[in-house]
């Protein structure tokens, strides 16, 4: 960070960017405002990765502080600007990511007169952030930024946000600041669950004759993925992830189950594998909000068995099972816990494994044998199956795949395999927004300028984040964009016909051509209407090195296998 203390006539707006920069912040995600904060940043080496649209920087920050282990930042100008980046921020806090938002105010002399675009900016967030201070004095501002950080990035990690009235940032400064803290990556503080109770969870996963862990998200906050696969196998014991924790472990492992919640119908890795959840006499609950799809509406999850759940909030463990409580954080826990399991005696474990083993094999290959046809099958209009299987034939154990909520997340949830423990699966799953598919990848790329990263999303999600192609061709980061055009809002239209025996208008679309708004914005742009030139189309944009956009018409039949649509519809297989 520059020296600021040798920096003549310093305004409060450059003292706020080395504040920024001491947190280890790099770059922002932001439109011009506050213009003062952004026409000094660069002079504390912070860049400007500019959005189109507030709703989808906000989502960047979020999918750049995933994959970064970094606060995101982004800004915002007051008034409308603002209102868009409730969105973004109500999926941070929902899925515990830190972001930290910037946003302008009016000057300190025009609150109460109805200025331009005014609003009441603290009632607009509270509900949506877990830090919000509007700073009116210059002499606060290190003491507000080192709370929204410590905010942002403890506990439970979460969104902040920071109000700047613009006459503020213009202000000449004092000197700056001593501080030399680092707030800016997550978790912040480590704790560890209570030593007695993690000697009885090992005792209860040593003794228990069917255990399982099923590990969510919070793996990932935590990057305790390699702790957890220690104890998988050390332990003998079964593995199954939520949505979020996919990736947790690695799902070549013979001891690792799948994605298990509301999508184990035919079709499912996970389905012939239901009884090791269901029938479980002990679970280990990991960073899991054991929330409604992930628990297939709590209904999935055994109702006589014993619970023990790692969480770092404690108002998460016991809130829908009674479990003994280890309130930590995932890392230091679960490398507690199989230290304390390697004291038991194991050996009824041990001996258990070999079936264990053999059950999760059995119903793998069935799995693979199913869907063979359906993933494989040429023609058209595309099998969204074969989509997911060949960017997974194509992308690497480091590679990053992001998808939409709605369809496009089960898709690769279910046809996609982690390849390593702690291989990252990106999607919007807390609010299930549709159109954060896009976005979240551009931010995990600024991320990892040297992954592959790519995208699937749904026509329907696509629509709302269009304009942001004009930011993947102007920052040139080479994420594919994989677009399944069904021409319908297709979770939307079999849900109310499964429900409702009818669906209602506004579930069909025109035909829009995406890959023409690819290439009008300046990025490759093809359309794929046979299965056999999924592969080769790629290959192209993988090896272009470029943004791109492939555009497959895919069949409006093609469904997840929810548990929603048994009975209901006929099965491809």
């Amino acid at each position: 960070m520059p020296d600021g203390s040798a920096t003549p006539n310093a305004t409060v707006a450059l003292r706020l960017a080395e504040a920024f920069a001491r947190h280890g912040v790099t770059t922002t995600f932001g439109q011009s405002l506050p213009s003062a904060f952004h026409l000094a940043a660069p002079n504390a080496g912070i860049s400007q990765t500019v959005y189109r649209q507030e709703n989808m920087g906000g989502t960047m920050a979020d999918g750049y502080a995933r994959i970064s282990h970094k606060v995101g930042v982004v800004t915002a100008q007051n008034g409308p600007a603002a209102t868009l980046l409730v969105p973004p921020l109500a999926e941070a806090m929902k899925v515990s990511i830190p972001v930290i938002a910037l946003v302008q105010e009016v000057t300190r002399d025009a609150v109460d007169k109805n200025a331009f675009q005014e609003l009441d900016h603290v009632k607009l967030f509270e509900g949506v952030a877990k830090f919000v201070r509007r700073i009116d004095r210059a002499d606060r501002l290190e003491d507000y930024v080192d709370m929204a950080f410590t905010a942002a990035t403890s506990g439970r990690p979460g969104p902040a946000v920071l109000l700047l009235p613009a006459d503020l940032l213009l202000e000449k400064a004092a000197a700056a600041s001593h501080r030399r803290a680092n707030l800016g990556t997550f978790p912040l503080d480590r704790t560890l669950a209570d030593p007695k109770r993690i000697e009885e969870a090992a005792a209860l996963l040593a003794q228990a004759e069917r255990p399982v862990i099923i590990a969510g998200g919070g793996i990932h906050i935590s990057d305790a993925a390699q702790e957890l696969a220690a104890l998988q196998q050390d332990g003998h014991l079964p593995v199954a992830t939520t949505f979020m924790g996919k990736g947790s472990v690695d799902e070549t492992h013979a001891l690792s189950i799948g994605v298990v919640g509301n999508t184990m119908g035919l079709g499912a890795r996970s389905r012939d594998l239901k009884p090791l959840i269901s029938e479980a006499d002990v679970v280990l609950l990991v960073g899991n909000r054991t929330n409604q799809n992930g628990t297939d509406s709590w209904t999935l999850y055994p109702r006589n068995a014993r619970y023990i759940h790692i969480d770092p909030d404690p108002s998460e463990i016991g809130r829908n099972y009674e479990a003994l409580r280890l309130t930590g954080d995932a890392k230091l826990t679960l490398a507690a816990l199989r230290e304390a399991m390697l004291k038991q005696d194991l050996k009824a474990r041990a001996a258990a494994r070999p079936a264990l083993e053999a059950t999760i094999a059995k119903a793998v290959e069935g799995w693979r044998k199913l869907v063979a046809d359906v993933t494989t099958r040429d023609g058209g209009p595309v099998r969204p199956e074969r989509v997911a299987t060949e960017i997974d034939k194509r992308l690497p154990a480091d590679g990053i795949m992001v998808a939409d909520a709605s369809y496009s997340s089960n898709w690769i949830n279910i046809y996609m395999t982690a390849k390593r423990a702690g291989q990252r699966f990106l999607s919007p799953r807390g609010l299930a927004g549709l159109g954060w598919g896009v976005p979240l990848a551009i931010g995990a790329q600024v991320a990892a300028p040297g992954k592959r990263v790519v995208a699937l999303v749904g026509d329907g999600g696509f629509g709302h984040s269009w304009a942001e192609l004009e930011t993947l061709f102007r920052l040139q980061v080479p994420v594919t964009v994989v677009v399944l055009n069904n021409g319908i809002l297709g979770f939307q239209k079999h849900a109310e016909d499964a429900k409702y025996g009818d669906h209602t208008i506004a579930c069909d679309f025109a035909d829009v051509d995406h890959s023409a708004i690819a290439r009008a914005c300046g990025i490759s742009g093809v359309r794929v209407t046979r299965g056999e030139d999924v592969g080769p189309a790629l290959d192209a944009a993988f090896a272009s090195g470029k943004p791109a956009l492939i555009e497959v018409l895919t069949d409006p039949n093609g469904k997840p296998p929810l548990n929603l649509y048994s009975g209901h519809y006929p099965e491809p297989f």
